[in-house]
């Protein structure tokens, strides 16, 4: 059974840094993507991050490019979010998800498991 677990989400103030952790168990993930999704309240989920686990290809959001930094730890099955410069508007419930391609994709129904979120709120 695959398993996503998110950690690392907490208040902060603008300006600020954050490291998001999620942790993948349950399969071999070399063949999948994966991603970091973010919700706000009221809001449509939006792609925030995506790496393929086998060859390290990213892919951002045009709203975090040159603030947040994806990567990957193979030997721990972990995926990072590296959060900097974080501003009030990146408040929301991020996600952690995978999905079985070697291409790097955007869209949330390209994405076959999701993780339970955590949450990321940024004080102005």
């Amino acid at each position: 059974q695959v398993q996503l677990v998110e950690s690392g989400g907490g208040l902060v103030q603008a300006g600020d840094s954050l490291r998001l952790s999620c942790a993948a168990s349950g399969r071999t993930f070399s063949n999948y993507i994966m991603g970091w999704f973010r919700q706000a309240p009221g809001k449509e989920r939006e792609f925030v991050a995506a790496i393929s686990w086998r060859t390290g290809s990213t892919d951002y959001a045009d709203s975090v490019k040159g603030r947040f930094t994806i990567s990957r730890d193979n030997a721990k099955n972990t995926v990072y979010l590296q959060m900097n410069s974080l501003k009030p508007v990146d408040t929301a419930v991020y996600s952690c998800a995978a999905g079985r391609t070697v291409v790097v994709v955007n869209r949330p129904y390209e994405y076959d498991y999701w993780g339970q979120g955590t949450q990321v709120t940024v004080s102005s």
